[in-house]
């Protein structure tokens, strides 16, 4: 008898695609490598995610906070400092996101040579 997989389905494909478009954005990668080591604060967040404007960053955090990625912190000072992390689910998240980053690298040559050899031909 055959096991099924997780893709047997058209709405089990639906499901992973719903996550993996969250996920594989172009922000929200950026955010969960440069929140990977350590939290950080919004304009630091900013700095390390370049060209990244304030309301896609905004955005961008509101969206991993919701789905339970970021943890947001407001510090009691004057004024009020907010901090961002990952939490452990968000973590988590960062060991297939180093993986397909080595895939990535590793690839990306290839990737190149396939695009160009099709391009000739057209």
């Amino acid at each position: 008898m055959d096991v099924p997989t997780l893709l047997d389905a058209p709405q089990d494909c639906r499901q992973v695609s719903e996550v993996l478009n969250r996920v594989g954005d172009k922000w929200t990668m950026q955010v969960v490598v440069a929140l990977r080591d350590q939290p950080r604060r919004f304009n630091d967040l900013k700095r390390q995610v370049g060209g990244i404007s304030q309301q896609m960053l905004t955005r961008t955090l509101k969206t991993l906070e919701r789905d339970g990625m970021v943890e947001r912190t407001v510090c009691p000072t004057t004024p009020p400092q907010v901090e961002y992390a990952l939490t452990a689910f968000g973590r988590s998240l960062s060991v297939p996101v180093r993986e397909l980053a080595r895939w990535a690298r590793a690839n990306l040559a290839t990737i190149h040579d396939n695009r160009r050899r099709y391009d000739s031909k057209r």
